[in-house]
């Protein structure tokens, strides 16, 4: 037996309690995280290296990138974070249009943040900085120019990629939450959908400085 449309809270037949349910809902989210961080990591760890054998490239490098910009976006998703907190704590009082509100702000916050990513993708290509066969930075540090540029695009592609798929799955559940899905007693996939978030979230933090911030005084 499952959750109905109504929200009335019951268990799968596998699960002794809610409780349990929620707490495996739970664990296997934090154990899709954990795969992630070793995806990302290895990306990072990429990154360090090549960073530790072009400090100065890299330097001039980041320096072409929009400062104002990623601070906004950086701005942006602190703010989905506290939205998607929001929405969390709202499924957990059983409050659907407050849930409803909240999660249609962190979808339109994630889509600010993929509006201004896209716009500076644009400058990018405008400036001739995407790597490949008309990539042009000039000066003595073309070559390690291309492959920081090739590490920027490929890590904040992904991150932005696994921001889309979150608009997807919060989408989703809106249409849910708006139907009446949750209540105070079942709410594990907007708990889950928090974690996802968060995690994304929490990439671009460490995006922002490494990127952004690495010759700035």
């Amino acid at each position: 037996m499952s959750h109905n449309a109504e929200g009335a809270g019951v268990h799968a037949h596998h699960f002794v309690d809610m409780d349990q349910q929620r707490e495996t809902s739970t664990l296997g989210m934090w154990a899709f995280l954990v795969t992630e961080i070793m995806f990302f990591g290895g990306l990072f760890v990429s990154y360090a290296l090549y960073r530790s054998m072009y400090p100065e490239a890299f330097g001039a490098a980041s320096l072409r990138l929009n400062l104002v910009l990623g601070a906004i976006n950086t701005g942006v998703l602190i703010c989905s974070s506290l939205t998607m907190v929001l929405a969390v704590r709202s499924a957990q009082l059983g409050h659907r249009a407050a849930l409803v509100r909240y999660l249609i702000a962190t979808i339109l916050l994630g889509s600010v943040f993929l509006g201004i990513k896209a716009f500076e993708y644009s400058h990018k290509i405008h400036e001739h900085l995407v790597p490949g066969p008309s990539f042009h930075f000039g000066g003595p540090y073309e070559q390690q120019a291309e492959i920081f540029f090739s590490l920027y695009f490929m890590m904040t592609g992904l991150h932005a990629f696994h921001m889309i798929v979150g608009i997807g799955i919060l989408s989703v559940l809106v249409y849910q939450a708006w139907k009446g899905k949750f209540t105070s007693e079942y709410y594990s996939p907007i708990d889950v959908a928090g974690l996802y978030w968060h995690f994304v979230d929490i990439v671009w933090i460490y995006l922002f400085p490494l990127l952004y911030l690495i010759s700035r005084d």
